[in-house]
């Protein structure tokens, strides 16, 4: 089991280090079908050790200048709004439903990433002479126009991220990055980093909600999915320097249609 969790535990590391995302989208299924974890513990192991291993990796993006620490804490504080909710609706809904659900959420992200690279470049940035363009604009200097409609935007999908967060054990990262990709007009390397952020944030306050609700977070498995999820997240951001960001996008798209076939979600 501890070898099995340092394995798995790298397969996270390494989704986030690439992707910024996609950690509990790996955690949760392994958890479930890899090792026999009830899926409501396995949503509380994938909070605490997805939140770990990111806060490793927000650091080193952070000092690579590749976070937006102010869209990431407006994301994160709408996030740790959502997540106490979404943990009280895990509660009310059955396990099975709730794994059909996350599969289903998994195959939506994944077709929006893979549309997104066949329509147009992931570093796009919009102006102030994009009248007909998107509610979040940028300047020429590519820094975000923090209008009122972008902040109301921007934090309607950060209350939906922490829902999702307290309902599927999830960070977030795989819904942050289109997120900002798609709406903010984000190049795709510096949502990454800013998504490692939120995850962080919004993760803490899902264990937080977890633990409320009464459910134990085993220790042990959880230490070692943290140490193999820390070496995994640097070769993740090692690997991420040498991909162009639509190639990303199809790295994120293309795994998570995996992990539900190898799965056998459906």
């Amino acid at each position: 089991m501890p070898i099995l969790s340092l394995i798995f535990g790298a397969i996270v590391g390494l989704s986030l280090g690439l992707t910024g995302g996609g950690g509990a989208i790996f955690a949760v299924p392994l958890l479930v079908y890899g090792m026999s974890i009830d899926p409501r513990q396995a949503v509380g192991i994938s909070l605490a050790a997805v939140g770990m291993t990111a806060l490793v990796g927000f650091v080193g993006r952070w000092k690579a200048a590749q976070v937006e620490v102010a869209t990431g804490l407006m994301f994160a504080v709408a996030g740790m709004i959502g997540a106490p909710i979404g943990s009280w609706l895990s509660n009310r809904i059955p396990e099975s439903v709730l794994l059909t659900l996350f599969a289903l959420l998994m195959l939506v992200v994944a077709d929006r990433m893979w549309r997104k690279v066949g329509s147009s470049s992931a570093d796009v940035t919009f102006t102030p002479d994009d009248s007909d363009g998107p509610t979040c604009r940028r300047d020429a200097a590519g820094d975000l126009r923090l209008t009122s409609p972008c902040a109301l935007l921007l934090g309607v999908v950060g209350v939906l991220t922490g829902v999702l967060s307290g309902l599927f054990g999830v960070g977030g990262g795989f819904v942050i990055v289109p997120a900002l990709v798609l709406f903010s007009g984000m190049a795709i390397h510096r949502a990454v980093g800013t998504s490692l952020l939120v995850i962080t944030l919004v993760s803490a306050s899902g264990v937080a909600s977890h633990l409320w609700a009464g459910r134990d977070i085993p220790i042990e498995t959880t230490l070692y999915f943290i140490v193999g999820g820390v070496l995994g997240m640097f070769i993740g951001i090692w690997a991420s320097r040498y991909l162009a960001g639509p190639a990303l996008q199809m790295v994120f798209a293309v795994a998570i249609f995996v992990i539900l076939r190898t799965t056998n979600y459906f």
